[in-house]
């Protein structure tokens, strides 16, 4: 469960740490990506889409964990694979980060995923 500090801090991240377990070696492994934070839902687009690491990883172990800074948040990863809600998504994504930029470092727009953050 994530505390009101950690919401607030995710207003103004650019990006955020991203905690996964390996799904074979159920080793813990961090990144940092990029977000989109709506109401209680933070949202994650996996950059080769469903073809991404982490994103095979959070599919077999779906707890996962974020951070700002000091700040975390562990919860439940939920994959979208309906194209209108990855749509929805990706725009979310291009009107954050610019679709520039978007376009430069995602390749494929088949998944992402959805973390409450309450």
């Amino acid at each position: 469960m994530v505390h009101a500090e950690f919401k607030k801090a995710l207003k103004t991240a650019e990006e955020i740490e991203l905690v996964v377990s390996g799904r074979k070696s159920g080793r813990k492994t961090s990144r940092p990506v990029w977000f989109v934070q709506e109401r209680d839902k933070v949202y994650l687009l996996p950059v080769k889409g469903s073809d991404t690491e982490w994103f095979k990883n959070a599919l077999k172990n779906p707890t996962i964990t974020l951070a700002d800074d000091d700040l975390k948040a562990t919860a439940k990863a939920k994959p979208i694979t309906d194209p209108a809600k990855v749509r929805d998504v990706v725009e979310k994504f291009r009107a954050k980060y610019g679709a520039g930029n978007v376009k430069k470092y995602y390749s494929k727009f088949d998944v992402a995923v959805e973390v409450p953050i309450v």
